[in-house]
């Protein structure tokens, strides 16, 4: 009986053991929830200098994302320092990052010094669109903000739509749409918000303006402005602070 009890329990382990590694494939199947830095000297030092700016601390806002939250630091600095810098924001944005890349960062040094920011606005995934499904760039969005909850459980997070890009309504702009529809699901009223404002950037033909975004993809200045008047109210309310004024 002794026997057949250790193998019985050699069989149980085997089993969990088969059950793990099963798991931990399927989550590796989908890389956009797989923690993964970029092979390139430019991108590792602007996550190291992120690393030494949250090390200071003072950091009362977060904004993460890819090369359209970077670009508030150039086109949309003064719209910045109108509506962030007053709240000692940091800018977590880097150019052409995927889910996968800010789920490491967040990971290896970006949420680090002890930082204990009021809130932390995200929008990613964009880049995630030619490379993987709307579930796929949703759970790796997902990944994200656990991340940030379990690092940060008092800080409120403020999702945003992922942006279209593409002058005219496009594949990959319904994939984003479906992934959009999915993350507005993460919304709880109390720790995790969802805010969809990508309608001030389309023409009622369903087009990208020009205007605004005149690569269809990034913000200008005037398209910072008015994606900033249009985050103001919900932001404002998340951090118990005064709207800016437009």
């Amino acid at each position: 009986m002794r026997r057949w009890n250790g193998r019985f329990a050699g069989a149980v382990g085997c089993m969990l053991a088969a059950a793990a590694v099963a798991a931990l494939s399927a989550a590796a199947a989908n890389s956009a929830a797989a923690p993964q830095p970029k092979d390139d000297a430019g991108w590792l030092k602007r996550h190291e200098a992120m690393n030494a700016r949250v090390k200071e601390g003072h950091a009362g806002l977060l904004w993460i994302g890819d090369s359209i939250v970077e670009r508030w630091e150039k086109q949309g600095r003064p719209v910045w320092d109108t509506y962030y810098a007053h709240r000692d924001a940091v800018n977590l944005g880097i150019s052409g990052d995927r889910t996968e890349h800010v789920l490491w960062r967040l990971q290896n040094g970006n949420l680090g010094g002890g930082i204990a920011p009021k809130g932390a606005v995200v929008m990613i995934g964009q880049n995630n669109g030619p490379h993987n499904t709307a579930e796929e760039i949703a759970e790796g969005v997902t990944a994200i903000v656990a991340e940030l909850r379990k690092q940060l459980p008092e800080t409120k997070i403020l999702l945003l739509a992922v942006f279209f890009r593409g002058e005219k309504p496009n594949d990959e702009q319904k994939k984003l749409a479906q992934t959009n529809d999915i993350l507005s699901k993460l919304a709880d009223g109390s720790h995790v918000f969802y805010l969809n404002v990508n309608r001030i950037f389309l023409l009622p033909d369903g087009s990208i303006s020009k205007d605004l975004m005149p690569d269809f993809e990034h913000p200008n200045r005037e398209g910072c402005r008015v994606w900033a008047e249009a985050v103001e109210p919900t932001l404002a309310k998340l951090l118990g602070d005064d709207a800016v004024k437009p």
